[in-house]
């Protein structure tokens, strides 16, 4: 495996990892198989030149993780849900958490709910990021600290079935302001979400995993680095105020970003060619 980069081996060792335990979670197990021998297919094809499409390649497996998690979904037992929830009420509620984001108007919850929005572009921006500071040769470290975190959140996903509780609890806990943002934002989960599980929070996961990465790979730029750990946490305020997870899914997203972390600290800075 001595041509594959770091970030490479992990996704192949991620779709073997799903296909494994795929006859105790799904009925058709066979289609992890066939997506994991895909995913294996187009690594090896681009391993053997160094380009743009490999580059991005992680991104494409990024986004055929998450729509295989949509296999997953099975009958929820709802314990998970009632023990999160009451954290949730207190942090909204006794804490005040709620009443200080709407003091603000529609400033804070607007923010809040954009950012959420635009975790779709999180590695994107982090890549491009990378490409405008001339540091192409450290992407697979951006990527293995990125990676690590995101697909560390989909591998527990089986483990853990729930529903967010806008779902869970219509109606209640929301928040008292509705921004065009948040429109879009339920329209987005409403129609392309998955539903097999919200914990750990991958939003949450996956920024402060671009946040890692950046800051291992721009040392001469770390604001940068910081700038999207700060992000990361406006994210991980998001899904909760916004009712998209609870904050047990937050907390946990960011504590397995701490894998992306780790994974940055210990993997070379150059780029390993074909």
């Amino acid at each position: 495996m001595a041509r594959f980069r770091h970030s490479e081996a992990l996704i192949l060792v991620y779709f073997a990892y799903v296909a494994a335990i795929a006859p105790f979670f799904i009925d058709l197990p066979w289609r992890a198989l066939a997506l994991g021998l895909g995913i294996a297919g187009a690594v090896f094809a681009v391993s053997q030149r160094d380009n743009v499409v490999r580059d991005w390649l992680p991104l494409l497996a990024t986004l055929a993780a998450y729509r295989e998690m949509d296999w997953f979904t099975g009958p929820k037992r709802g314990s998970l849900e009632r023990a999160w929830i009451g954290w949730d009420r207190w942090l909204l509620d006794t804490a005040g958490l709620r009443a200080a984001i709407e003091s603000t108007g529609a400033i804070l919850p607007g923010y809040l709910e954009l950012c959420y929005l635009l975790v779709y572009a999180v590695a994107p921006v982090a890549l491009a990021i990378l490409f405008l500071n001339d540091c192409r040769a450290h992407l697979d470290r951006l990527w293995l600290a990125y990676l690590a975190a995101t697909l560390g959140c989909y591998a527990l996903f089986p483990y853990f079935p729930s529903d967010p509780p806008r779902i869970v609890w219509p109606n209640q806990d929301l928040p008292s302001v509705t921004t065009l943002m948040r429109s879009v934002n339920l329209a987005i989960v409403g129609g392309y979400g998955i539903h097999s599980s919200v914990f750990p929070s991958a939003h949450v996961a996956s920024a402060f995993g671009a946040a890692w990465g950046l800051l291992a790979t721009l040392e001469r730029r770390r604001w940068i680095g910081w700038g999207m750990a700060f992000y990361g946490l406006s994210v991980a305020i998001a899904t909760v105020y916004g009712r998209y997870h609870y904050a047990a899914d937050a907390g946990a997203g960011m504590v397995m970003s701490l894998l992306g972390l780790a994974a940055a600290i210990q993997t070379p800075r150059r780029v390993p060619q074909a």
